[in-house]
């Protein structure tokens, strides 16, 4: 009975706002306003608030929600666990048995990244005389847009 008569209350108090809004020429404003204010008024005379009333203070109803809750993290915790994991069972053992056959193909000669061995270093190339072949590049741009 207090959730009607506070919903009333507060869709007349919006009504009311709505009204001073329009009266400021502010129409597109206080028919928002006025839209608000007539959800509270029509979730009592659809009955949802005496249902959610009812809901709230059933220990039944919260049990439910925990175990709704309950399932929900098993459920992201077990996809969370299937991604880290890579896939479904069928795409682990595809996986597994594409590895044993070898990443070579059977009838290449050698890999196709190399040998392991220890890292060579790479060192940039000598600069040349005049310092011109660094910008050769952006000349080439430049002319081709016709700057």
């Amino acid at each position: 009975m207090i959730a009607e008569t506070v919903c009333s209350a507060v869709s007349a108090a919006g009504l009311g706002i709505a009204v001073i809004t329009a009266y400021r020429k502010r129409y597109l404003t206080a028919t928002r306003i006025a839209a608000y204010s007539l959800v509270p008024i029509g979730l009592v005379m659809a009955g949802v608030v005496e249902w959610l009333a009812d809901t709230a203070f059933s220990p039944v109803a919260w049990a439910g929600f925990g175990l709704l809750g309950l399932s929900w993290v098993m459920f992201a915790t077990t996809r969370a666990v299937e991604r880290r994991r890579g896939g479904t069972r069928k795409e682990r053992k595809a996986a597994r048995a594409a590895a044993q056959q070898g990443a070579v193909a059977p009838a290449a000669s050698a890999p196709s990244l190399g040998q392991a061995g220890p890292r060579q270093e790479t060192r940039p190339a000598p600069a040349a005389k005049g310092g011109d072949d660094d910008f050769s590049d952006i000349e080439a741009i430049l002319k081709k847009h016709g700057i």
